[in-house]
C-alpha cells in the first residue's frame, strides 16, 4: 500500500509546511510506504515563469478589456505598461531567492533592473519620516539582504495582479481563505467547486496528475493546516477522483481539527472519502487497517465518513472510538522530508525587521518539543481540543536525536520547534543536552513569558543556540490579562523578554485588541505599553490581532463570564469557529485597531517612538494614563535583582 500526502496551496514559501513530513516519517516507521510532494510551493514557482506571466497577461487584458488606465488596480497598471521587464524579472528574480544566483543582487539594488510596483511604495513612506531607510536597514554592504527584500516586493506585485487581474481566490498565504473560514454552509466553496477552474486551479490539476503517476499511490492523504487550504485541498481530491473515482481521499489538519467539528454536509463527501480529527497518526494508521481488512469500519478513531440511514439516505456519520489511544510523543518517530524539493523554496525577506523576517526567511527544519500546552487555561484560546489539551512530551534525549536525523537528512542545521508554548523545563533539559552532546543548531519556538526565564536561564538557551522567540503579551493590561487567565503581568513580560533580549536572542511578542470589556483608555494605554517596551528593546517585533471569540474557548463557551453575549448562530452545516458577539463598552475597535497597527509598523522599523498617542489615530483618543517610567522602572527592578 502506498499512501500519497500532500499539502495544498498556500502554505508559506521558504519552507514547507511540517506535516506530511511528521505523519511520512511515522509511517515508514511503521512499515508503510509513503511519499509525500508539495504542490503549494510547485504551484507558486509554476505561476512564476515567464510562459505563465504571458498567459496571465492575456487573462488581465481580457478582465480589463473595458477599463481605462486610471481605472485600473495599480499592480495591474504597472503590470502592462511594464510586462517587458517583469518577463525578463520573474526567472532571475525567482532562482535568487532559492539561493541560486546570489550575484544578481547587485543588480538588483541598483534600484534599476526591477519593475516597482505599488508594493515599492512603503519605501517611500518610510523615508519620509526617517530618510534613507533602506541604507539605515541594510548600511553599505547589506547587499544580499537588500536585494532580497527589493525582490520581496517584486514578488508581493506579481501576486497582487493575479489576485487583482486573474484569480481572486488566489493568495501567496491566503489561497480562497474566505469561502472556508468560520463558514456555516458549504455552498460558497461547493459552487466554487462546481464551477469553471480558475488558472491557479488549472495548474494546480496538472500537478496532481503527475504525482499520482508518478507514485501510483493506493490512497491520499490532505493535510489542511488553515481555512485557505480547504479550496486547494478539494480541487486536489476532485482531480484525484476525475482521473480514478475509487482512489481513496482523506482529509485531516489544523482547520479540520478545529472548524469542522460538527460537520453535516454530506456534499464533502463527493469530493472526499474519510476526513479525520486531531493528532492524525491514530486515525490514519486505523484507516490504513481498515482498508487493508484488518479492522472494522467502527473501529475508526476520530473519522467522519458518510452513512446511510434507515431509510437509504446518506448522513456524515462521525466514528469515535475512545478504546485506541493516541501514538505518545516517544513513538511518533522523526519527520522526514524525501520527496518535498527543498532546494525550490524561496528565502524572503517582507520586513525589514529582522525578528519578523524568520517567518518567511530561511529553510528551517520543523519539530515538536511537547504536544499541547503545559497551562491551558487562557480563556481565549481552544482548550477544550485536543491540539492544546493533551499535553504530551517526548524528552531531550529523544529530541537531540531526532535533530541530529533530521540534520543528516536535509544538511539544515535551523530549527523551529512549533509547540503551542514550549515547556520552559523541556527547554531548559534540551539546551543542556544541545551543549553537552556539542549539537550546533539555530532554533526559535513559541513560549510563555514565564518568570522562570531568567537572565541566566536566557544565556542558556542563547548558548544552545536559541535565536529568538515568540510570546503573548496580549492586552497589555493588568485587568485584562488577569481576567483572559494569561499568568503573566505586564512588568514580568518586560522583564522576561528584556532578559531575552540582552542575551541576543530576538523577540516577537502577540498584542491582541478588542478583548471583552477592554475600553478605549485600555487600548490606548496598552498602546503606550507597547512603545516603552519596544523603546527599551525587550522586543524588536510584534503583531496586533483583533480578539475573536472562538467556539472551543472558555469565553465562547462561557460568554456570561466575560460581560459578552454572543450572536445567535445559524446551523453548522459545514465550518465554525469565530463566533460573534455584542460588548456592552461600545469602544470603536475598527477605528483604534487602523492606528495601533500604524504605530505598531513605524515602531518595528525604529521610527515614531517621539509621537503622541493620538498621532496614530484617525479621531481623537483619550490621553495615556500609563507613568512614562514604568518599563523602565520595572527594567530598573530586573537590574536590582540581579
Amino acid at each position: 500500500m502506498t499512501v500519497l500526502l500532500m499539502t495544498p496551496p498556500m502554505t508559506q514559501l521558504n519552507t514547507p509546511y511540517p506535516a506530511t513530513a511528521y505523519l511520512t516519517g511515522f509511517l515508514r516507521s511503521r512499515g508503510y510506504e509513503a511519499v509525500q510532494r508539495d504542490p503549494a510551493i510547485e504551484l507558486f514557482l509554476e505561476m512564476m515563469t515567464a510562459p505563465a506571466l504571458d498567459i496571465i497577461r492575456q487573462h488581465v487584458e481580457d478582465n480589463f478589456e473595458s477599463f481605462e488606465d486610471d481605472e485600473l488596480p495599480d499592480a495591474v497598471f504597472c503590470f502592462l505598461a511594464e510586462f517587458d521587464r517583469y518577463r525578463l524579472c520573474v526567472e532571475p528574480v525567482i532562482r535568487f531567492l532559492q539561493g541560486k544566483d546570489s550575484s544578481l543582487a547587485l543588480r538588483i539594488v541598483s534600484r534599476r533592473f526591477l519593475p516597482e510596483g505599488p508594493a515599492f511604495d512603503a519605501i517611500a513612506q518610510m523615508e519620509a519620516v526617517s530618510g534613507d531607510i533602506l541604507k539605515t536597514a541594510f548600511g553599505q554592504l547589506g547587499v544580499q539582504d537588500k536585494a532580497k527584500y527589493l525582490a520581496t516586493l517584486f514578488i508581493n506585485d506579481l501576486s497582487a495582479v493575479i489576485t487583482q487581474g486573474v484569480d481572486p481566490y488566489f493568495e501567496v498565504s491566503r489561497y480562497g481563505e474566505r469561502l472556508a473560514a468560520a463558514n456555516p454552509s458549504f455552498d460558497d466553496l461547493y459552487n466554487t467547486l462546481m464551477g469553471e477552474p480558475s488558472f491557479s486551479s488549472e495548474i494546480l490539476e496538472q500537478l496532481v496528475e503527475q504525482y499520482l503517476e508518478e507514485t501510483q499511490p493506493s490512497v491520499v492523504a490532505l493535510t489542511v493546516p488553515f481555512p485557505g487550504n480547504m479550496l486547494g485541498a478539494l480541487r486536489i481530491a476532485q482531480t484525484c477522483k476525475a482521473i480514478n473515482p475509487d482512489l481513496p481521499v482523506v482529509l485531516g489538519g489544523g482547520f479540520i481539527n478545529t472548524e469542522l467539528r460538527a460537520l453535516k454536509d454530506p456534499r464533502v463527501f463527493e469530493f472526499v472519502d474519510f476526513i479525520c480529527l486531531d493528532d492524525g497518526e491514530r486515525p490514519f494508521m486505523t484507516l490504513l487497517e481498515f482498508f487493508d481488512g484488518k479492522r472494522e469500519i467502527d473501529e475508526l478513531v476520530r473519522t467522519y465518513f458518510l452513512a446511510e440511514d434507515e431509510n437509504g439516505e446518506p448522513y456524515v456519520h462521525y466514528n469515535e472510538n475512545t478504546e485506541l489511544h493516541d501514538i505518545p510523543q516517544t513513538d511518533v518517530g522523526t519527520p522526514i522530508y524525501d520527496g518535498l524539493p527543498l532546494t525550490e523554496y524561496l528565502s524572503l525577506c517582507e520586513m525589514l525587521n529582522p525578528m519578523h523576517r524568520i517567518w518567511s526567511d530561511g529553510r528551517w527544519n520543523k519539530l515538536t518539543i511537547a504536544h499541547g500546552c503545559y497551562w491551558r487555561k487562557c480563556s481565549f484560546c481552544d482548550v477544550t481540543l485536543d491540539y492544546i489539551d493533551r499535553y504530551d512530551a517526548a524528552g531531550a534525549d529523544i529530541l537531540v536525536d531526532r535533530i541530529e536525523e533530521l540534520i543528516a537528512e536535509t544538511g539544515q542545521t535551523g530549527f523551529h520547534f512549533v509547540d503551542e508554548a514550549a515547556p520552559p523545563k523541556a527547554l531548559f533539559a534540551l539546551a543542556r543536552r544541545l551543549i553537552e552532546r556539542g549539537v550546533v543548531i539555530s532554533w526559535w519556538s513559541n513560549i510563555r513569558f514565564e518568570k522562570t526565564f531568567t537572565p541566566e536561564r536566557c544565556q542558556l538557551l542563547a548558548d544552545s543556540g536559541c535565536i529568538a522567540v515568540s510570546g503573548g503579551l496580549e492586552v497589555a493590561s493588568d485587568r485584562l490579562l488577569k481576567l483572559m487567565k494569561k499568568g503573566v503581568s505586564v512588568e514580568q513580560v518586560a522583564r522576561v523578554t528584556k532578559a531575552f533580549s540582552d542575551a541576543d536572542i530576538l523577540v516577537h511578542s502577540y498584542l491582541m485588541y478588542g478583548f471583552p470589556t477592554q475600553t478605549e483608555q485600555e487600548t490606548i494605554d496598552a498602546l503606550e505599553m507597547v512603545r516603552q517596551m519596544m523603546a527599551q528593546e525587550c522586543f524588536q517585533s510584534a503583531f496586533w490581532h483583533r480578539f475573536a471569540a472562538t467556539a472551543h474557548s472558555p469565553i465562547g463557551i462561557n460568554p456570561e463570564e466575560y460581560g459578552i453575549t454572543l450572536a445567535e448562530r445559524p446551523d453548522i452545516l459545514f465550518a465554525e469557529n469565530d463566533v460573534d458577539f455584542t460588548d456592552p463598552t461600545g469602544t470603536d475597535h475598527d477605528m483604534l485597531g487602523d492606528g495601533l497597527r500604524k504605530a505598531l509598523y513605524n515602531y518595528m522599523h525604529g521610527i515614531g517612538f517621539d509621537q503622541p498617542m493620538d498621532f496614530w489615530f484617525d479621531k481623537p483618543v483619550k490621553r495615556t494614563l500609563v507613568k512614562k517610567d514604568l518599563i523602565s522602572k520595572a527594567l530598573n527592578d530586573l537590574i536590582a535583582s540581579s
